[in-house]
């Protein structure tokens, strides 16, 4: 029980820390998409071919696995609903949204992902479940309602960046509901370094055409930092950390983590002067992370004793 517990906690561990990264991934790839002057799907390009280049380049320090081609098909599968899609539909979508509203629908993927683990792990929906999955909704709903309405009201945001944004959340969620035994079956290592060639692999013939005209030499130097901390730890690190605690705690519990989203993008941008500390802030958060909290008394949040084979 006491080993047990502990995964438990790494995987919480590693949740956290993977979302707190995308909060900050949020406002960092707002601002290379507004001054980098480089196409969405170059980015993700760059992004698939370094951080697999680095999981591949990991791979030769770690225990090999034999993977059979069954499974490597499988895992094909996981990297284009997984990395592909969310990332390319992620990147669309904050071309044609604000980061502010691209949080508020951030939100919607727990209810997602609840649904999805029901249909296919017979996760059950408790009653102690839903209403943490409301309470944290409706806290950070009404956090980013304050900030987006705080000012002059005015929004930027497209109905083809919400229909990206949605498609976004509706395929990670499938990813997490359906991907989970098979990500569980094989190291982090092994898994990713399939899944980000996959993915590399499908984003070419819509890079290709792009390349003639980006003007690499013409990025501003902080943006290739960003670019730098957007492949490195968005990407390597942070999808490093989602396969731990896949395998440790529920689909629904994963997902609920992504609530830290939009508080850290928020708290980025009260640390540069963008933004300012409120009491509504302030408890629009204590919302959020109680709801997690409840979610996670919910007996169906234990995951199931592994089988040994």
């Amino acid at each position: 029980m006491g080993e047990m517990k502990n995964q438990i906690a790494i995987g919480h561990l590693a949740c956290a820390a993977a979302y707190v990264i995308f909060g900050i991934n949020v406002v960092v790839c707002r601002d290379i998409a507004t001054d980098g002057g480089i196409a969405p799907i170059v980015l993700f390009s760059m992004r698939a071919l370094v951080a697999g280049a680095l999981f591949w380049l990991a791979s030769l320090f770690t225990k090999k696995e034999k993977v059979p081609w069954k499974d490597l098909l499988r895992l094909a599968g996981a990297g284009f609903l997984g990395l592909f899609m969310p990332q390319l539909t992620f990147l669309h979508a904050i071309a044609h949204t604000t980061p502010v509203d691209l949080s508020v629908m951030s939100t919607t993927t727990p209810i997602f992902t609840m649904f999805v683990a029901a249909i296919f792990l017979k996760e059950p929906i408790t009653w102690k479940k839903a209403f943490g999955v409301a309470l944290s909704f409706g806290g950070i709903l009404w956090l980013i309602l304050q900030s987006t309405f705080g000012g002059n009201g005015a929004s930027e945001t497209e109905p083809i960046g919400i229909a990206f944004c949605f498609a976004n959340y509706i395929v990670f969620a499938l990813y997490l509901g359906t991907c989970r035994k098979l990500i569980a079956r094989y190291s982090v290592v092994t898994s990713m370094k399939w899944m980000f060639l996959v993915s590399f692999i499908i984003s070419i013939p819509f890079t290709v055409p792009h390349l003639p005209s980006t003007d690499f030499m013409a990025v501003p130097s902080y943006v290739w930092w960003e670019i730098g901390f957007m492949i490195i730890f968005s990407t390597f690190i942070a999808y490093y950390l989602i396969p731990v605690g896949q395998k440790r705690i529920r689909p629904t519990l994963v997902s609920m983590y992504g609530y830290l989203q939009p508080i850290i993008a928020i708290a980025v941008a009260i640390w540069t002067g963008m933004d300012r500390l409120t009491f509504t802030k302030i408890l629009a958060a204590m919302l959020v992370f109680t709801g997690v909290w409840v979610v996670n008394q919910s007996r169906a949040a234990m995951p199931p004793p592994t089988k040994k084979e």
